[in-house]
């Protein structure tokens, strides 16, 4: 898994208030790889997927699916 999950304030404040996941990725990988890696691991829906290349790396920022609170990934992830 190439996914690293961000936890600065603005992220947990994404999972609360939106429902998005925040990880940073490889800066070649395209959003349809990035989504089914995601999918794949956590075992949940992503709905859309944002990405920023910032230098080197790539953010992505994972919408859920309103079934899947971002809350219960980012608590198993020990960012909460």
């Amino acid at each position: 898994m190439n996914l690293k999950i961000i936890s600065t304030e603005k992220a947990v404040m994404k999972i609360e208030a939106e429902n998005v996941l925040t990880f940073e990725t490889d800066k070649e990988k395209t959003k349809e790889e990035i989504k089914k890696e995601i999918e794949e691991s956590f075992g949940i829906k992503a709905d859309k997927i944002r990405t920023l290349i910032q230098g080197n790396k790539k953010i992505a920022y994972v919408k859920l699916n309103k079934k899947n609170p971002a809350i219960d990934i980012a608590t198993k992830l020990g960012v909460m």
